[in-house]
């Protein structure tokens, strides 16, 4: 994009274009000049709006857990539907979306997780705190299930709900190794005996 035509959030504009670069190359095969030649921001600039590359990386993982945790709240507050019903279409979401591109998915958790936490405390911390808002917000919806009648579980709320998230993970990287969503159908056989549904 022409620096003409920049929106007024620039930093906003990085953000966007590092999350659809990243989704795909990884954290470390992209560098910056990349980023900004996307939305035409001078190098120059980068520094305005970031103090380094890990600064970048821990706003872009920050950014996209907000927004991913936003969206998950949409889902699990929908009326008329049973807990068992709204996990049930987060799952699907989630099934969706890591099928895409010849499962090559879009979660930067699956994408970036495992590269960057050993190169940069902070966005291991951003990780970690975007992966325990998922983790909770999973949990209390098992535990509304119970409530509601809609599911049942042989342990807790807080470790269903930890194992069930990791089992996920696994399956969104095994997709990407496989090319194929079986492991992801595998998974949500699996979510719904855990939950018997």
């Amino acid at each position: 994009m022409p620096a003409t035509a920049r929106t007024a959030d620039t930093r906003g504009d990085i953000l966007d274009a590092a999350q659809r670069i990243m989704a795909h190359k990884g954290y470390s095969a992209v560098g910056i000049n990349e980023v900004l030649a996307e939305v035409g921001v001078p190098k120059g600039s980068f520094y305005h709006y970031f103090v380094s590359k890990d600064a970048f990386g821990e706003a872009l993982l920050r950014r996209y857990f907000d927004e991913y945790v936003a969206d998950m709240d949409r889902v699990f507050a929908r009326s008329g539907q049973s807990a068992a019903e709204r996990l049930t279409a987060y799952w699907g979401q989630w099934r969706e979306t890591q099928s895409l591109d010849d499962c090559q998915g879009k979660c930067l958790a699956v994408k970036l997780g495992a590269e960057v936490s050993d190169l940069s405390e902070p966005m291991r911390l951003a990780l970690k705190a975007g992966t325990d808002a998922i983790v909770e917000r999973l949990e209390r919806t098992i535990a509304d299930g119970l409530i509601d009648g809609s599911i049942a579980i042989d342990s807790d709320p807080r470790s269903t709900a930890q194992a069930l998230y990791g089992m996920w993970l696994g399956a969104s990287v095994m997709a990407k190794i496989q090319r194929s969503p079986a492991p992801l159908d595998t998974t949500t056989a699996m979510t719904r005996q855990i939950l018997h549904l």
